[in-house]
């Protein structure tokens, strides 16, 4: 039990450390992707009326039908489903969300009116969709990436995940789609095609800031020549070479595996190498996003 409690104890002392890291830069990083994201959704997604779920989605159908204001609707919603956190899921589960919930509606206020300083032709609803999917991916990639939360319906998706134990995956796509069939509803079908291609690219691009582009390969190879398959890597590609022992499920017996991480313009070189020197080698190839430390 004690031996526990200090794990728990340092745990939480590396988890204070991750967040105290960068503040004052990743609170700017935050603020900048707020207000990109309040910017393009009065220039581009609320003109337009393409709902892709969330707050802003349901702000944009009630706008319609009430003539309400996009910043008080997405105001309110944030704050309660914020005040919902609080109660099951608790302060410090929640606590990312505060900035975003007070922040992001004042800045979809005071943005309200950029659409009469920058002039943007609505009538292609592909291209506006094309552009609203890279925009959001980008602005809700830095947010996740700083270590925040956008808030939200994400909220609700947290606690059905903490009492019902379904990913979160699962439930943010079912509340979307509720989301976006109201935006059709309100709107016409074709807003929910013009929808999913927004969602689709957001996908794509919250993904790549998120994990970044990978230039590099990571490599599993199993061979019966692998001394000769190291040479080849170490000497010839100038690569490193790290080695374990690994047993097979089928005929139980043991092996060894040979990981190296080489980039990508090499990884026609370290192929076609391989099928030289073991025509019967076996290799797993991997994107490896991000490599670091070692020599």
């Amino acid at each position: 039990m004690e031996l526990f409690e200090k794990g728990k104890e340092s745990t939480i002392s590396i988890l204070e450390t991750v967040r105290s890291k960068r503040l004052i830069s990743r609170y700017a990083i935050l603020i900048v992707s707020l207000f990109l994201s309040a910017c393009y959704f009065n220039l581009l997604q609320l003109p337009s009326q393409i709902v892709t779920g969330g707050s802003s989605g349901v702000s944009i159908i009630l706008n319609a039908y009430f003539d309400l204001e996009p910043s008080k609707v997405v105001f309110a919603v944030c704050l309660i489903l914020l005040l919902v956190g609080f109660i099951f899921l608790g302060v410090e589960k929640t606590s990312g969300a505060v900035v975003s919930t007070i922040v992001y509606p004042f800045f979809i206020d005071i943005t309200a009116n950029i659409g009469q300083y920058i002039q943007v032709d609505i009538s292609d609803k592909i291209l506006i969709s094309v552009f609203i999917g890279i925009l959001s991916g980008i602005t809700t990639g830095m947010v996740y990436k700083v270590g925040f939360s956008n808030g939200g319906f994400s909220i609700i998706s947290e606690i059905i995940s903490k009492y019902r134990k379904i990913p979160i995956s699962n439930t943010s796509f079912v509340i979307n789609l509720l989301i976006v069939l109201a935006g059709g509803i309100s709107f016409g079908w074709t807003m929910v095609m013009y929808a999913v291609i927004v969602l689709y690219i957001y996908s794509i691009i919250l993904d790549r800031v998120l994990i970044g582009v990978s230039k590099n390969k990571a490599l599993y190879i199993i061979t019966s020549e692998e001394d000769k398959v190291r040479d080849y890597i170490m000497n010839g590609l100038k690569h490193g070479v790290t080695i374990f022992d690994v047993k097979g499920g089928f005929h139980d017996k043991k092996r060894k595996v040979l990981m190296t991480v080489i980039p990508n313009r090499e990884y026609f070189k370290l192929k076609e190498g391989l099928k030289e020197i073991d025509k019967d080698s076996f290799f797993i190839v991997t994107d490896a996003y991000q490599v670091y430390g070692g020599e």
